[in-house]
């Protein structure tokens, strides 16, 4: 105000047009006044745009699921609502984009219902872009589209699918030829077209069963994002944005980037100014090759927002810096109509979730030793050994998406420790099949290590691939007959050679059972309440 009171003033004296004053001091409402370098009726086209990106990643339906961050509650979709409608009332030149993993390894008030609320929660949030992560593809590319586009069979009433389009750049359908979506979207705010291209991983073959990418192919992203550069590039568009669900993280200073997005980053056309990343729940904000890359953690317990200025005359990016914010419940109130939203789908699972199972004495926890064993591991390949009557039990690490805490468990709880409703089979294979079937754990890019039940081994880390497990016994101390036929039970995941488990394919004289909940929910109804378990020693590191 004491600048419209001074260039008054000066009006007064005749030493600056009076008409201005009006134009100037609606700048200064919008605290504009100090950037304005160019004519008073020209205002838009002189100003760059400054535009805030909202992003999540690796949701998987956590729409009424809390979680801790240094002992403080995190997440849940009504905190989340809250924290990103109010950084976009800052900015009305903001877009709201996820980077895939939206739905699947959901807990029950999404999964039971064929996640289809976590995409009404989307829709609710104005949504403008995304991409898909490998468990978009957990029940199979027709229910994604489903879900996409709309369609029966549908859970909840009224849904029509995503009111916001996917992009993907690097997936193919055999069957036609075809990208299976679009391979980007131009999206304008104050005039300016900002260019957004997606990819995953063309390892997701390796990380779904099968039958949820079957006829579809899984090109190389670096390649993808660069034949569609050159399209945008062509199109006039400058400021390139990609959503990549391929891991990376760094230290919160930025500091030590590494992961598959660095790689990426090194490899895609420098006109490209921000890559988002996900699929390894990490942190990462740093700035490699020229590109900002971005991830924030996952579950709703964090998002980024970057903030970009740009050349109205260029249309190119000319700053970007970005922040990670963590979801404290603490310091918002959640958003009314996603908690009434929420406690609407909970009154439809209630008789399903809230059934009593047992007591837990105290946590049991996914997180393993130096050896790769874990207490919930242990518990959960018992209860399928149990449930099929099998020599051993396999599980694969992946498919444990949460601990089990002290008190009562309900099925609510167990669903969200396994999400995936994969049914077991009981199958034979030799003892020198299991012993290739563990030293498979150690891949080029990862180390899976198998969660077991019925035997014990040990492993020299210092060994060369393929050798690395050196003593394989029986629970009763016996050795592993290489010659031997054992029953073998393990979920539908790896039955198909999921996560490169590629000898379970090799296996004979295949039965199916109940599904891994039901397997677990009898077995611990069967023990001395209340329970545990615990690490015990069945997988030992010597080097």
């Amino acid at each position: 105000m004491n600048k419209i009171i001074t260039i008054l003033l000066l009006s007064i004296l005749g030493l600056f047009p009076l008409q201005a004053i009006s134009v100037l001091a609606d700048w200064d409402k919008q605290g504009l006044s100090e950037d304005y370098h160019g004519h008073i009726d020209d205002r838009t086209e002189s100003l760059n745009p400054q535009i805030q990106l909202l992003g999540i990643n690796d949701f998987h339906g956590q729409l009424n699921v809390t979680r801790k961050v240094n002992g403080q509650p995190v997440g849940r979709a009504d905190y989340l609502a809250a924290y990103l409608r109010q950084r976009a009332a800052e900015n009305e030149n903001t877009l709201l984009l996820h980077v895939g993993d939206m739905i699947g390894a959901s807990p029950p008030l999404s999964a039971l219902l064929q996640d289809e609320p976590t995409i009404e929660f989307l829709n609710r949030m104005g949504f403008d872009i995304g991409t898909v992560g490998n468990h978009e593809f957990d029940e199979g590319a027709a229910e994604l589209l489903r879900l996409i586009n709309g369609g029966k069979p549908s859970a909840t009433e009224g849904f029509s699918g995503s009111r916001f389009p996917w992009i993907a750049a690097n997936i193919i359908s055999k069957q036609t030829g075809k990208l299976l979506l679009p391979p980007y979207k131009i999206i304008k705010r104050s005039g300016m077209p900002i260019g957004f291209i997606g990819v995953v991983m063309k390892e997701t073959p390796s990380m779904v069963a099968p039958s949820g990418v079957e006829g579809l192919i899984f090109t190389d992203e670096a390649e993808a994002i660069n034949k569609y550069v050159r399209e945008l590039k062509n199109q006039g568009v400058r400021a390139i944005v990609v959503l990549a669900h391929i891991p990376g993280k760094s230290k919160a200073n930025g500091e030590q980037p590494a992961g598959q997005l660095i790689d990426l980053a090194h490899a895609v056309d420098d006109e490209v100014d921000i890559i988002y990343g996900g699929h390894s729940h990490a942190y990462l904000n740093s700035v490699v090759d020229g590109k900002l890359l971005v991830q924030s953690y996952s579950y709703g317990t964090a998002f980024s927002d970057v903030d970009i200025e740009m050349d109205r005359k260029t249309k190119d990016i000319i700053s970007k810096q970005a922040e990670i914010v963590t979801v404290y419940q603490r310091d918002i109130i959640p958003a009314s109509d996603i908690t009434r939203m929420i406690e609407r789908y909970e009154k439809r699972v209630e008789p399903i979730v809230n059934k009593l199972v047992g007591t837990a004495a105290s946590p049991i926890t996914a997180e393993r030793n130096n050896s790769g064993e874990s207490g919930l591991g242990n518990l959960i390949a018992d209860s399928q050994r149990t449930a099929m009557n099998t020599d051993f039990a396999f599980i694969n690490p992946g498919g444990i998406r949460a601990d089990i805490d002290a008190g009562n468990v309900t099925r609510g709880n167990l669903f969200v420790v396994l999400p995936f409703n994969n049914h077991l089979v009981k199958m034979n294979l030799t003892g020198r099949q299991i012993r290739e079937l563990l030293n498979q754990q150690w891949q080029p890019t990862v180390t899976r290590i198998l969660q077991i039940s019925g035997l014990t081994y040990t492993w020299d880390d210092s060994q060369p691939a393929g050798k690395k497990v050196i003593d394989i016994r029986l629970a009763d101390g016996t050795e592993l007959d290489p010659d031997k036929n054992y029953s073998v039970t393990v979920n539908t995941y790896l039955a198909e050679g999921g996560d490169n488990f590629t000898v379970f394919r090799k296996g004979t004289n295949r039965e199916t059972g109940p599904m891994d909940i039901e397997a677990l929910i009898e077995h611990i109804k069967q023990l001395p309440q209340p329970f545990t378990s615990e690490i015990e020693g069945r997988i030992r590191r010597e080097n």
